[in-house]
């Protein structure tokens, strides 16, 4: 443990004498300040209870740093929630918060030229940002996975926020009273932590653990319980060891490693939120992988192994009960990328050498799956060259295959009043545009749509296409989410009109605008503008420097 840290200056410079006045001062001692400097990123907030543990999970981490022979430094990041923050501008500032945190980490932890950082994760956008930031400096870094929130019982029957989030769009058609929805939404989480279920949070939390940027058997874990603090504990302690041999983040952030992350999403109906976000990781890691191709590739080879609420009945315990995402891990050994890098210094073949995968119904084997059709497809064709996304939902057996003409929106205010009014008929596909991440900007939720539909019973009966996010946790119906290029980047979702024919054919990957190339060429010559010239603040500057979402929606360098 000789190696030289960059936190350390040289003595009787500048830099070292007025760092050391102002840590003096905060009662650090001359041996204090020769350690190892940590950031613990802490992305507390009193909005959600998502959040409101984590100035108690901070304290412990410093502990065990200090105990370690560590200097931890608590620092604060942006902290939005999905169900709090997507309150204001259509749910605009959701996605750019993400990269916002990877520049709140990067300002104080590099700004400060601290050693290394363990970050804190928790809701859908935190746990991305936080592993794109440690991409982005590869200082050595380790991710603590902060659970999952319990959840309750109304009438007897188990209840989460995603069933209130699905069961909101109910209302309006009056398949659900006010007065129940407020039962639910009074039972659904009793304390705090994520979403119980497989949505984006625990998704991202198993993806963590799937590329060896968390400790091993971390995900998913109960909020605040014995087993979350025992890793808290080990996390910190590893931090400061990772600094003296120097493991970083692109070590561990390679090709295999992705690969690795997509197939255990793929062996659980993960959330499609989970793409971009993978995609995002490896741009700052400046590792060459398409993640979308990767969820191609592996769409037919890897079969579902286990399906958690709001996928099947399964509870996220269940799951956290049958052994998690490292027996998933042991599932796919066959499959996964063996000797990828962690954040123990093991390989993946070490860490699942002595993992033991019980019989049990939670987590299914390779060779008897719940099913081997995949639930997230990507899709292609004239509406969407580059990509689009489709979630099915688990056994479900529908068809596939959907053609009907276009219904189009460019809000989805003014879709839910289209709904309402009754412009929305079975065999319409519905097209809700400039939503994308230049559009929206940040992506606006279509969710509520697709929820407003399914209430007033036409998710069967109609199609969605759309360049806006989707819901990580479930979608109902056929969906076709996330189209690039997106309205607002002159894609020919922007050219598309009512009435025009569109095809949708998931068995095929396909997803088709039959209008004459003519016609669309002369429709091009008069293109409409999908972009507000009237944004401000932050999501203007995010709108004039987001890539698309094949580049992670980065921003751009």
């Amino acid at each position: 443990m000789t190696r030289k840290l960059r936190s350390n200056f040289e003595r009787g410079t500048s830099r070292w004498a007025v760092r050391r006045s102002q840590w003096k001062a905060l009662g650090l001692t001359d041996e204090d300040m020769e350690k190892p400097k940590i950031a613990v990123v802490n992305t507390s907030s009193e909005l959600s209870s998502c959040f409101s543990h984590l100035d108690g999970v901070a304290a412990k981490v410093k502990v065990a740093i200090r105990a370690a022979g560590g200097l931890p430094f608590e620092v604060r990041t942006a902290a939005p929630s999905d169900f709090i923050t997507s309150a204001g501008h259509r749910g605009g500032y959701i996605l750019p918060t993400r990269d916002l945190i990877v520049n709140d980490i990067e300002v104080a932890v590099e700004g400060a030229l601290l050693d290394g950082m363990v970050c804190l994760a928790s809701c859908d956008k935190t746990t991305p940002g936080q592993i794109m930031a440690a991409a982005r400096l590869n200082i050595p870094a380790i991710v603590v996975i902060c659970g999952y929130q319990r959840s309750g019982k109304y009438e007897g029957k188990h209840v989460d926020i995603e069933e209130v989030f699905l069961s909101a769009g109910h209302v309006a058609a009056g398949r659900i009273t006010v007065k129940a929805l407020t039962g639910m939404s009074d039972n659904a989480v009793l304390g705090p932590g994520v979403c119980a279920g497989m949505g984006t949070a625990n998704s991202m939390h198993i993806v963590c653990e799937a590329l060896g940027m968390a400790l091993p058997g971390s995900a998913p874990v109960l909020a605040n319980s014995p087993k979350m603090m025992e890793h808290v504990r080990r996390a910190g302690e590893r931090i400061v060891a990772m600094v003296w041999d120097d493991l970083k983040p692109r070590d561990i952030l390679t090709k295999e490693a992705f690969a690795n992350a997509v197939m255990a999403i793929l062996s659980l109906s993960g959330s499609i939120n989970t793409v971009k976000h993978l995609q995002a990781i490896a741009v700052e890691a400046e590792c060459e992988v398409d993640v979308y191709g990767l969820f191609e590739h592996y769409a037919d080879r890897i079969p579902l192994l286990a399906a958690i609420r709001p996928n099947g009945e399964h509870l996220i315990e269940d799951f956290e009960a049958a052994g998690g995402a490292r027996v998933v891990m042991k599932r796919l050994e066959g499959s996964l990328h063996a000797s990828a890098r962690t954040v123990t210094g093991q390989t993946v073949r070490e860490i699942l050498r002595d993992v033991v995968a019980p019989e049990q119904d939670v987590i299914r084997t390779v060779d008897d799956p719940l099913s081997r059709r995949p639930s997230i497809v990507i899709v292609r064709g004239s509406l969407a060259p580059e990509t689009g996304i489709v979630k099915l939902g688990v056994g479900d057996t529908r068809t596939l295959q959907f053609s009907g003409r276009a219904n189009v929106y460019h809000s989805r205010e003014a879709a839910l009043e289209g709904l309402a009014k009754g412009e929305i008929t079975r065999g319409q596909v519905v097209v809700l545009r400039g939503m994308g991440a230049k559009g929206g900007p940040g992506m606006a939720m279509a969710s509520a749509l697709v929820f407003a539909l399914d209430g007033a019973g036409l998710s069967e009966h109609v199609a969605v296409v759309t360049d806006g996010q989707l819901s990580g946790l479930v979608n109902r119906g056929l969906v076709v989410g996330e189209v690039l290029p997106e309205a607002a980047e002159a894609g020919p979702l922007a050219l598309v009109e009512n009435g025009d024919l569109i095809v949708i054919d998931v068995e095929k990957r396909v997803v088709n605008l039959e209008v004459p190339q003519t016609e669309l060429a002369a429709r091009r010559a008069r293109p409409q503008k999908f972009v507000s010239p009237d944004e401000k603040g932050w999501l203007s500057i995010y709108q004039r420097t987001v890539q698309p979402l094949s580049k992670g929606a980065v921003l751009r360098k």
